[in-house]
């Protein structure tokens, strides 16, 4: 079978007793970068086999998992942070197991939009999960449906693309339409900013954002 399991997405605390069991379960564990959760599973103490699997190499793989699963492996999914598969790799790995009939067990756990979301200030009864934007292609007309959308959408986005984004919001948006800007989530240096589009990228042109970023913007 193959197991989801949410990681933290800063404070290594940030994660269930259950998945920690599971890690030190399974036959195997599939990681987006190795040196990466081999951190956290050395804080854990925990010893089992790590590869890779990433956005550069499921394609090639995925079929060797699978077969491994068909032969009676547990194999554990993990990503740097967060949950496998929201704006990170998984859905290839999870589709294949569903299409073989391998069970697919998806543990609750850490993700940076749901408390980015909740704490933003900003109406989340209903909303729009958009992740990353494109860099280049399809990007304003995504912007400009984001825009249209009567509901909050959330976005994620990188330190060195953030005022970027923000200018784009306001054209898009409207200057004055509320947002919340939120990084390094449960880590020593976390923020959180809401304030209307205008305000936010005129604090970030004087105060260059470091870390990971979430982005919260009201709906229309």
């Amino acid at each position: 079978m193959l197991y989801i399991v949410p990681t933290p997405i800063g404070n290594l605390e940030d994660i269930t007793l259950r998945a920690l069991s599971v890690l030190r379960s399974v036959d195997l564990i599939l990681a987006e970068d190795t040196r990466t959760s081999g951190k956290l599973l050395s804080h854990y103490q925990i010893e089992k086999p790590l590869r890779s699997y990433h956005a550069h190499n499921e394609h090639g793989v995925t079929s060797q998992f699978v077969e491994q699963m068909q032969h009676g492996a547990t194999i554990a999914l993990i990503t740097d942070a967060g949950t496998p598969g929201i704006s990170d790799p998984g859905f290839l790995l999870i589709r294949a197991c569903v299409e073989n009939d391998i069970r697919v067990d998806c543990l609750p756990g850490p993700t940076a939009f749901v408390p980015a979301l909740v704490s933003s200030g900003i109406p989340c009864d209903r909303f729009h999960y958009e992740g990353f934007l494109p860099h280049k292609k399809g990007r304003q007309t995504r912007m400009q449906y984001l825009a249209s959308l009567p509901n909050t959408f959330v976005l994620y986005e990188s330190p060195h693309r953030l005022l970027r984004c923000l200018a784009e919001l306001q054209t898009h948006c409207g200057p004055d339409r509320k947002a919340c800007v939120c990084r390094e989530l449960s880590k020593i240096f976390e923020e959180k900013r809401t304030d209307s589009l205008e305000e936010l990228h005129a604090y970030y042109s004087k105060h260059p954002a470091k870390g990971e970023i979430v982005i919260v913007v009201s709906g229309q």
